[in-house]
């Protein structure tokens, strides 16, 4: 019989995890982030239906805060881009498409989704009357965020505190499902 060498240099357990957390530290750097925190190549995808003058300034804002936009002219249009994109975040001004009652149309779209499809959809009131970030006026309108006409300027901060808090607020549940945060 021979004698096989079984001796291996053992490494103190506090230097293997230095050296665990410094290769974990360098594959991270590679990685392009947005200010949001979200890898740059993941846009989150938003869908704005709000009147005529809103419209530009909020897609151009949003754009530049690394946000996909898809902009609704009509109910029509922000029905179809509902049911045909994984949205990630709905803005809604009550007077979209005010003929033909394209917020309604678009609350009972919203209002319609499953549980599950719900909770991946951050859905945001634009309002001239209501405070920015009242928790109670979102509760009341069945939304998750509101945020006032004179403070479009900072919708993208907005909207990034606003998300990170509901994040927060289904962190565990997105962690037992093995979702990733919106």
């Amino acid at each position: 019989m021979s004698s096989v060498d079984n001796s291996v240099e053992e490494i103190p357990s506090e230097d293997a995890f230095r050296a665990l957390l410094s290769l974990l530290g360098k594959g991270s750097s590679n990685t392009v982030t947005s200010p949001t925190g979200r890898p740059a190549w993941s846009k989150r995808k938003a869908l704005v239906c709000t009147g005529q003058q809103y419209r530009e300034p909020i897609a151009r804002s949003l754009s530049e805060d690394n946000y996909q936009v898809y902009v609704a002219e009509d109910t029509r249009q922000a029905v179809e881009t509902m049911r045909a994109n994984q949205l990630e975040v709905v803005l809604l001004e009550g007077q979209f498409d005010a003929a033909e009652q394209g917020a309604a149309f678009v609350v009972r779209e919203i209002n319609v989704l499953r549980p599950a499809q719900r909770r991946r959809l951050f859905f945001a009131l634009l309002s001239p009357s209501l405070r920015t970030m009242d928790a109670h006026a979102a509760f009341l309108s069945n939304v998750n965020a509101v945020v006032n006409l004179n403070d479009l300027n900072d919708l993208p901060r907005i909207l990034e505190i606003a998300i990170r808090e509901y994040n927060e607020m289904y962190r565990e549940l997105n962690q037992a499902l093995n979702l990733s945060p919106l």
